[in-house]
């Protein structure tokens, strides 16, 4: 069914924008372009005809032959009113299809050549099926559709001509203008009615999706106003019948629980308060959530309740000597501790700080502390804490704000006097975030931890009870005036002594416990033990020990598991077998005594040691060389010790100009060892002056002692322990300032009666006991 092709004429063109007219339609269109106008006039002036093609483009001021679509509608022009805006309203009834086939070039007005495309009318079976379904889907579209009146079914129905109805239908539909040209140019009626199918069945689709989703939110919007209407239904019926809205249970039993407390006032009304605040929250609300975990930590913290002290002193110097041996000055403190309680009845706790190195027994022995009392026990390690708010709490308006540790450590410990261990206080850092340190000064302070403030608590909480003992390592890591509120115990390292002790009562039979042997199953005597200390350890407390210990034990554990039978006895040889090699050098004295090298005493972190300090004396120019990674004051006291000798050459009976012919080389050993202090001060003055004047020093003598240029010798620390690492290195005779005297009570008894100590004074008297062939001392 082709369209009959008619002979080509010329016609004026009006291009549309956003609007498509078909054969039969009548409708008003608003001419303002000057170029459409006067094809307008033109159409008048002819016989009303004029041809309406769209635009492609609606915004296209200027629309060329490209942009404009090639099949239109001719059109009879009805009627023209000017209007007062200057545009033109048109009504114009379309007559016919037509194709463009040329453009003229008429630069007034667009004008074209065109083609009247007739669609033929052929009545068949196939075509009457497609106008019913057509008209089904329209029926159906209106129905879904707000935008087309049932009035225009009506109109349509009666339409006869399938090419008509499907421009008329097509008309009505609210389609792409790209979608109504496709129809347009379809000239085959009924390829045409096919395509207009497709077209509303999409349509009905989308109406139809539409329609679904508009239902469910309408829905959604109900069931939210139905809740709401039911819960204030609800609120309604509780108030009428005197109940309480809300969290109505939840809260009466936080009440319950609140009457059960023994409280002090002011937690009480604030507790009164919050649970009021509660109460009167809507169920799902936030704040609710903050609010209740507030109530549940002024609840759960213990306000009043006390644990009775065992204040028992004889049992509790049984319970301290069962679990440590030695460490006599804490113990005494603990049982002085208790005797004032039991005069006093009430006693600020005290605060104690146990410094000493790593492994003595500063943690465990408060643990012990805590059992001879009868206390709870807690733990608060502070090592790497670095914020204010790990001490102090956060305020309750951060997101997952919780109480400071030490309000933590009270909870867990239910009651208002545990025994509470701050560990490891001198490894604290500070940070923007504020002095962990600083937030202990009030803690720590006897006279103000009565109302310690938490900033999540808010309310003063009372720390007077508290048994507060800190451990460190070093002293000097803490601030003064955390330190200023403290009452510090130093425990020193073990002599090898009470390290062979604590091994046989202690270590041994804990680790054969833990490692499931038997007692006859391992043994070890008492020298094999003592080369295991001095070998394979080196340290001032026991952990390395234990270590050690345990490792014996797990190979003796292999051996037994192998053979049932056997029963394994640790001597040196199986010791080197099990361990390997003897893990540290000895320090043993000199073997011979020597020109420039003198035994000196150190203090380090973990216990004493010996060192020695070598001088060498070579023909140069005065250079003064020190070497052995030495701290700056070391070096410092190198440069006295220098000047010092240089000072006393006449008396020394040395050559005056030697620091202008020599060169002087100062060596520690063990250079990759970091050393510092002023302690070396006269070993290596004596070292210079032995090397200077070519007498030996004695092997069996060593020396500790900061030297001023004057010769005088100035006092020191860590006594006890140099004197323990030179009774270790086999030392007869240690030289130590006068004013360290009163140390002398500290070193145990077992090693003053081997070894001799001098107390000096003056570098006349260290070089009189040091030097094995005395130097004649001139008169100045």
């Amino acid at each position: 069914m082709g369209p009959n092709k008619s002979k080509v004429r010329k016609i004026p063109l009006l291009p549309l924008r956003g609007l498509l007219v078909y054969p039969s339609m009548v409708l008003h269109l608003d001419v303002g372009r000057e170029k459409s106008v006067r094809a307008l006039e033109r159409s008048m002036v002819d016989d009303s005809l004029i041809l309406l093609c769209s635009q492609s483009e609606i915004n296209i001021e200027e629309p060329t032959k490209e942009d404009i679509y090639r099949v239109g509608t001719v059109s009879r022009v009805r009627q023209m009113l000017k209007l007062p805006n200057g545009t033109i309203r048109v009504l114009v009834e379309g007559v016919s299809r037509a194709e463009i086939t040329e453009f003229m070039s008429n630069e007034e007005f667009y004008e074209v050549m065109i083609r009247e495309l007739h669609e033929k009318e052929e009545e068949d079976p196939e075509t009457d099926a497609l106008m019913r379904s057509v008209l089904n889907q329209f029926e159906h579209y209106i129905s879904l559709s707000k935008k087309v009146t049932p009035e225009t079914l009506a109109a349509v129905s009666d339409i006869e001509e399938p090419g008509r109805l499907a421009d008329v239908i097509c008309s009505h539909l609210s389609l792409k203008i790209k979608d109504k040209q496709d129809i347009l140019e379809t000239i085959d009626v009924r390829l045409r009615l096919e395509k207009l199918l497709d077209f509303l069945n999409n349509e009905r689709e989308v109406l139809e999706l539409e329609r679904k989703i508009n239902q469910r939110v309408k829905k959604q919007m109900e069931k939210t106003q139905k809740e709401y209407y039911l819960r204030e239904q609800m609120k309604a019926i509780q108030k009428e019948l005197g109940e309480k809205e809300g969290r109505a249970g939840e809260v009466e039993e936080l009440r319950n629980q609140m009457e059960k407390l023994d409280l002090p006032e002011k937690v009480r009304e604030k507790l009164e308060k919050e649970i009021d605040r509660l109460e009167k929250m809507p169920a799902a609300s936030a704040e609710g959530g903050v609010i209740r975990n507030y109530i549940d930590w002024l609840l759960v913290l213990p306000w009043s309740k006390l644990t009775e002290d065992d204040l028992d002193i004889n049992r509790a110097e049984e319970i301290l000597n069962e679990d440590h041996y030695g460490l006599d000055k804490p113990k005494e403190r603990v049982l002085e501790y208790l005797a004032v309680q039991q005069l006093v009845k009430k006693l600020k706790g005290p605060i104690l700080c146990l410094v000493g190195p790593p492994g003595v027994g500063k943690t465990s022995i408060a643990r012990s502390i805590a059992r001879s009392l009868g206390r709870q026990f807690i733990r608060l390690s502070l090592g790497g804490v670095r914020d204010e708010a790990e001490i102090r709490g956060h305020r309750r308006t951060y997101v997952g704000a919780m109480p400071g540790r030490i309000i933590q450590g009270m909870k867990n410990a239910g009651t208002m006097n545990p025994v509470v261990l701050l560990d490891e206080i001198d490894k604290m850092a500070m940070d923007f975030r504020g002095d962990p340190a600083s937030a202990l000064l009030e803690v720590l302070d006897p006279e103000q931890n009565n109302t310690f403030s938490d900033h999540f608590i808010e309310l003063p909480f009372d720390l007077s009870k508290v048994m507060f003992i800190t451990t460190a390592n070093a002293v000097h890591n803490i601030p003064r005036p955390l330190l200023d509120r403290m009452e510090m115990l130093y425990i020193p390292g073990y002599t090898e002594i009470e390290k062979l002790k604590i091994a046989e009562k202690y270590l041994l039979p804990k680790q054969k416990r833990d490692h499931g042997l038997e007692e006859e199953q391992m043994m070890i005597d008492e020298s094999t033990l003592m080369q295991l200390i001095r070998d394979y350890t080196r340290e001032s407390g026991v952990r390395n020990l234990e270590q050690q210990v345990a490792s014996l034990c797990r190979k003796t554990a292999k051996a037994i598991v192998k053979d049932p039978e056997k029963k394994v006895a640790i001597t040196k040889d199986l010791l080197k077998e099990y361990l390997g090699p003897a893990k540290h050098r000895y320090g043993m004295a000199e073997l011979s005594d020597q020109v420039g090298a003198v035994t000196g005493l150190a203090w380090t972190e973990v216990g004493g040691d010996t060192l020695v300090i070598e001088v060498t004396v070579m023909p140069g120019n005065g250079k003064l060389t020190l070497t052995g990674k030495l701290g700056d004051v070391m070096k410092e006291s190198a440069q006295a010790a220098f000047s010092y000798t240089r000072s006393r050459v006449h008396e020394l009976q040395i050559p005056a100009d030697f620091h202008e012919k020599n060169d002087i080389h100062v060596h520690i050993p063990e250079g990759a060892i970091p050393k510092d202090g002023p302690s070396a001060g006269i070993t290596m003055a004596t070292a210079l002056i032995s090397a200077l004047t070519n007498i030996p020093a004695s092997r069996h003598v060593a020396m500790t002692g900061e030297i001023t240029l004057r010769g005088r010798v100035l006092p020191i620390g860590g006594l006890k322990e140099k004197s323990l690492a030179a009774h270790r290195a086999g030392i007869k005779t240690v030289l130590c300032p006068k004013e360290n005297e009163k140390d002398l009570e500290e070193i145990p008894e077992s090693i003053r009666q081997d070894m001799t100590f001098i107390p000096v004074s003056h570098m006349d008297e260290v070089l009189e006991h040091a030097l094995v062939k005395r130097v004649e001392v001139g008169t100045p």
